[in-house]
């Protein structure tokens, strides 16, 4: 098969976030991504992969694939992706996961609902977790434990002020094992690579963060033979030259 670019948006929230937009439900969400033109997109809620498989069936035989995934808060207030090729991987990740959440629960009148539901989007029940909350997890440990269920880690929006690498810790960690960074599409990525060289190494994504339909979308392309997640880390990583690229063709996301 010949490789061909690949639009990806690999960072997307269903109604299980409880800042996402009640829109946010599988079969909207698919419908959305068809639209688009996307090949792919990820599930990656907070904290949580519970509503993956659903997106995953309201997904099936429509060509796009729906890669399994949840976004780690660490315990520095960092967010990390998670991404995964099987379901299973993602689901045992959180378990450790809501296991570093501790016994905070979410409020609903105050975060928004955490809603698990079915591939069309109807209720099955409501996540009492504080899934807004940072894990017991360092970010070190975050991207060991996501590397050692076979997983991707890429840190999440790097450039923002809060929840992120750069805005949280204010430097990339010495030793630090990520495959990619994403960043907003309001960054300078070549400024970004002067004020800290080690993100140069690593290859940048932009995505959308949606959290509402007229988000996704993403900038980033990726020149594949498929939608699999060992081509796309080979793309991160920068072992396929010119593999990876940020257009101006967008969403209206991060």
């Amino acid at each position: 098969m010949e490789a061909r670019w690949a639009r990806l948006d690999l960072h997307l929230h269903t109604v299980l976030s409880a800042c996402a937009e009640a829109e946010m439900t599988p079969p909207r969400i698919v419908e959305r991504a068809l639209e688009l033109g996307l090949a792919g997109i990820a599930i990656t809620d907070h904290n949580s992969a519970e509503n993956v498989a659903a997106v995953q069936e309201a997904a099936a035989g429509t060509g796009l694939v729906v890669v399994a995934g949840l976004e780690i808060q660490t315990a520095e207030e960092v967010d990390l992706l998670a991404l995964f090729d099987e379901l299973s991987q993602a689901l045992t990740v959180q378990d450790r996961v809501y296991a570093g959440l501790g016994r905070a629960r979410n409020r609903p009148e105050f975060f928004g609902e955490q809603i698990v539901v079915d591939r069309h989007g109807y209720p099955i029940r409501e996540n009492t977790l504080l899934l807004q909350g940072r894990t017991d997890l360092s970010i070190e440990e975050a991207a060991r434990l996501v590397h050692d269920h076979g997983g991707l880690a890429v840190a999440a929006h790097i450039d923002r002020p809060s929840r992120s690498l750069l805005g949280t810790l204010g430097f990339l960690p010495v030793g630090l094992d990520l495959d990619g960074i994403e960043v907003s599409r309001h960054a300078n990525l070549e400024q970004l690579q002067g004020a800290h060289p080690g993100l140069a190494k690593l290859g940048a994504a932009s995505f959308g963060d949606a959290h509402r339909l007229s988000e996704m979308g993403g900038r980033t392309e990726f020149l594949l033979r498929g939608v699999r997640l060992q081509d796309i880390g080979r793309c991160f990583r920068g072992e396929c030259s010119g593999a990876l690229r940020i257009t101006d063709r967008t969403g209206q996301g991060a």
